[in-house]
């Protein structure tokens, strides 16, 4: 299937590794120029050069911090001077910590709000300008599946992606005229750095192998996902062909969600 973009240009968060990378090569795949962002600019310019290889289209790395406004501007800046224009936004960061409660603090509650929602309000508000001279864009928002169902420890996950969730539905209502559509792709269990991380470790704790394997019975097509099976949606959404599909949030968890609605 042709996802008609070619010669698009998609500016991707998060994207020197994990979802990110994977929405980055897909897309590059297509045909899109891709301009990537990320903190570490090491692994940043590797994942440049590796979207490069597919000889497709054009791709930039910029680094860029997402909970600073004058870094999020200067991306978004040299995006539109660049490329002349900004077809997709993918925002995407990495995760709050996962705790009970009560061990956060204010500084905490802070520190998740900039990561998780201001730093989607920043560069959704900085790129629309640029989506409505062309007569159409794409915003996804990658959340989580906190956003569907209860995930213990994920406080701050859940409460910021869920106003991330009520955001897009806003904006899908005031941005529809334009053409442009706003979804949220909410990833469950899928094989990322974060995902292995936030398993048990030291003295005692089940092997990775074996946690990996208790998660993987939990669901029902019995497997861990795959960064490029979300990365496929991503693609699909930001496509022409997706034009009717806005202000959803769409769970990629093999099954894991069991409410019927």
């Amino acid at each position: 299937m042709d996802l008609q973009l070619t010669g698009k240009t998609a500016l991707i968060l998060a994207a020197s590794k994990g979802l990110g990378k994977a929405c980055a090569l897909t897309l590059a795949a297509e045909g899109a120029d891709v301009i990537i962002g990320a903190r570490e600019k090491t692994t940043l310019d590797a994942t440049a050069k590796e979207i490069a290889a597919l000889g497709k289209g054009r791709v930039r790395a910029i680094r860029v911090d997402v909970t600073d406004t004058s870094s999020v501007k200067a991306m978004v800046d040299a995006t539109a001077a660049e490329f002349g224009k900004i077809d997709i936004l993918i925002n995407n960061a990495g995760g709050p910590p996962f705790g009970k409660f009560e061990s956060f603090d204010d500084a905490a509650w802070q520190s998740a709000f900039e990561l998780t929602l201001l730093s989607t309000v920043r560069f959704s508000r900085l790129v629309v300008p640029h989506m409505r001279p062309t007569g159409s864009g794409r915003i996804i928002n990658i959340t989580s599946l906190t956003t569907k169902t209860y995930v213990p420890g994920s406080v701050l996950s859940t409460s910021l992606r869920l106003g991330v969730v009520g955001m897009a539905k806003m904006l899908s209502v005031e941005l529809g005229p334009d053409n442009i559509t706003v979804n949220n792709v909410a990833p469950g269990m899928i094989l990322t750095d974060r995902l292995q991380h936030t398993l048990s470790s030291g003295p005692g704790a089940p092997s990775l192998e074996q946690q990996m394997a208790q998660l993987a019975r939990e669901i029902p097509v019995g497997r861990i996902g795959k960064p490029e099976e979300l990365a496929a949606l991503v693609a699909f959404l930001a496509s022409p062909l997706a034009g009717y599909i806005s202000g959803a949030t769409i769970p990629i968890d093999g099954g894991a969600i069991k409410a019927t609605v």
